[in-house]
């Protein structure tokens, strides 16, 4: 091991800075040539149906909008364009002319990408439309704080090979944000997620938007839900694992996503949006079953599908933060 090396795996940081390099730095979990799908399922690998809601939610905000010449769709934290390809495909052929679909991501453009799609750094500004981020808050890195013996809440800090221990008194915007949003007990060991970038990262999100609707959806906990030792974890290959910021796991952690909200927003469970979109689970009649013996297999898969993408206890707990700009909520009436 080289002097280099071994300064590196004894340095000790923030939770936030270690896990902005090894999520997004040079050679970093999201600069993968497999990207997020070769580790994780998001709602979008589940099923198509999550594409095609997201679809019908684009032509509802169309709807509002007074159907515009050019309709945006800006798909935050695209992946590998997995999501942007499908609600393009979806799409109603008159809407789909009008549309012009933003993939935003730090990673490369992918190989065959649809010519239509847009590949973008960073959100473009001005948009009239629909802004999605699927997954997207939850890998803003923030720091961790944790109750020391006298009662003290402390920054977590760590090293590239995971290991902890306490750093300084949490003072200053962080302290006011875990007054107002995660208050912690002054019992030795508890611990929280400091969750301001994130706050700060949708509002500038929602701000590139004109007019429109802007949703993020995430893993989430609300202020009387809030877990008394964070949720701060590691996945690697399908399978949870302890975060360790070296680059070889995706590191995430739950959204407060009630902090998060801006005036005029809501947050909902995906259940309840999803079922909103036509997404509801209900096993196929029967008779279909002797009438049209392959188009009811298909609906019972898409059923299956569908119940996952709803289901308690799983994708159906995500948090749908639904943001309008300008426009009344889609989800209301």
């Amino acid at each position: 091991m080289t002097a280099r090396t071994r300064e590196e795996w004894s340095e000790w940081r923030g939770w936030r800075a270690a896990a902005q390099d090894a999520l997004y730095a040079p050679g970093g979990f999201y600069r993968r040539a497999e990207g997020p799908a070769g580790h994780f399922r998001t709602s979008v690998h589940t099923s198509p149906l999550f594409a095609g809601a997201v679809a019908r939610l684009l032509c509802r905000v169309d709807e509002a909008l007074g159907r515009p010449a050019a309709l945006d769709f800006v798909d935050m934290a695209a992946g590998r364009g997995e999501l942007t390809g499908g609600v393009l495909a979806a799409l109603p052929a008159g809407v789909a002319a009008r549309t012009r679909a933003y993939a935003v991501d730090i990673a490369e453009r992918p190989a065959g990408l649809d010519h239509r799609i847009e590949w973008l750094a960073e959100p473009p500004r001005g948009t009239t439309g629909l802004l999605f981020a699927n997954e997207w808050l939850d890998n803003v890195p923030l720091e961790v704080a944790e109750v020391d013996a006298s009662g003290v809440a402390r920054l977590v800090l760590v090293r590239r090979d995971g290991s902890e221990r306490l750093g300084e008194p949490v003072d200053g915007e962080q302290a006011r944000w875990l007054r107002r949003w995660w208050p912690l007990p002054g019992e030795e060991g508890l611990r929280a997620e400091i969750g301001l970038p994130r706050d700060e990262a949708w509002a500038a999100a929602v701000a590139t938007l004109g007019r429109g609707l802007a949703v993020a959806v995430d893993y989430a906990h609300t202020a009387d839900t809030r877990p008394p030792f964070g949720t701060l974890t590691g996945f690697r290959e399908g399978r949870e694992t302890t975060p360790v910021p070296d680059g070889s796991c995706d590191i995430t952690a739950h959204v407060a996503l009630d902090a998060c909200t801006l005036p005029g927003g809501r947050v909902l469970p995906q259940r309840e949006a999803l079922r909103t979109l036509g997404v509801t689970g209900a096993r196929p009649p029967l008779t279909l079953a002797s009438t049209d013996p392959a188009a009811y297999v298909r609906a019972l898969a898409s059923a299956g599908e569908a119940a996952e993408l709803t289901a308690e206890a799983g994708l159906g707990d995500f948090g749908w933060l639904v943001q309008p700009v300008g426009i009344p909520d889609p989800f209301r009436g």
